[in-house]
């Protein structure tokens, strides 16, 4: 039996449903979402004859024992790899070296939040133009420095959808002792609804059981974002 051509392959890979395709959950979910093979599958954008992007990334992964078995691979050695070659090699190594600089960053390096502005210029731009609710956590620490980014919600933002264990837990995992609630409203018009008021009073006394502060909930609109700290709602004065 004869191998599946490349176009075959490439079928079945356009044949994934939108929703389950690397790019596309990317988009939807956030980076974070995605996992190492499908990070991977995006830098490589293609596969072989003999494998669909995203089985190449993880016959990769498999063989060197995980991510920091691939990343420890020389040039020469990524090469010779079945379905890569010099330009795949070369994505890979400078994804890894801007990973090493990334988490070489002294901490003054790290952005910092002061204001909603602030983080309005860190998130804003790109949180206005989801067609969706994105429910995200920006992990601070105790010099305003940003830790960590993370969503942990898509959808309708509300009180009775959003657990406030799920908004908390990377802030543990993080050790960050400070965290804001940030969000986007599709509609274009960021006024707060009476669940995003509840949802962050919620949140605000989980807070408080594990000594971690919500320090704003921040809702972005088109052109126009809001702080629930500023309006004095949730939030007590």
């Amino acid at each position: 039996m004869e191998p599946p051509s490349k176009s075959e392959y490439n079928t079945r890979i356009r044949e994934i449903p939108s929703s389950e395709r690397p790019r596309e959950r990317l988009r939807d979910l956030g980076a974070q979402a995605l996992s190492s093979a499908e990070l991977i599958a995006i830098i490589l954008r293609t596969g072989s004859a003999e494998q669909n992007v995203i089985s190449l990334a993880q016959s990769l992964l498999s063989r060197h024992g995980g991510l920091g078995g691939l990343a420890r691979l020389s040039f020469a050695e990524l090469k010779r790899e079945k379905g890569l070659g010099e330009a795949k090699a070369s994505e890979l190594q400078a994804l890894f070296q801007l990973a090493l600089r990334l988490n070489a960053l002294q901490p003054q390096d790290r952005p910092t939040v002061r204001s909603p502005a602030d983080v309005n210029a860190l998130v804003g731009a790109e949180m206005a133009l989801l067609d969706q609710e994105h429910l995200r956590v920006i992990l601070v620490s105790t010099r305003n420095q940003v830790l960590a980014i993370s969503e942990v919600y898509k959808g309708n933002v509300s009180q009775a959808l959003a657990r406030p264990a799920e908004l908390l837990r990377e802030a543990v995992r993080h050790n960050a002792p400070s965290m804001i609630l940030v969000h986007n409203h599709p509609s274009g018009d960021p006024s707060p609804s009476p669940d995003d008021v509840g949802l962050t009073k919620v949140v605000i006394e989980a807070g408080k059981l594990l000594d971690i502060e919500v320090m704003d909930h921040i809702i972005i609109g088109d052109r126009r974002f809001v702080s629930l700290k500023q309006l004095g709602l949730a939030f007590s004065p």
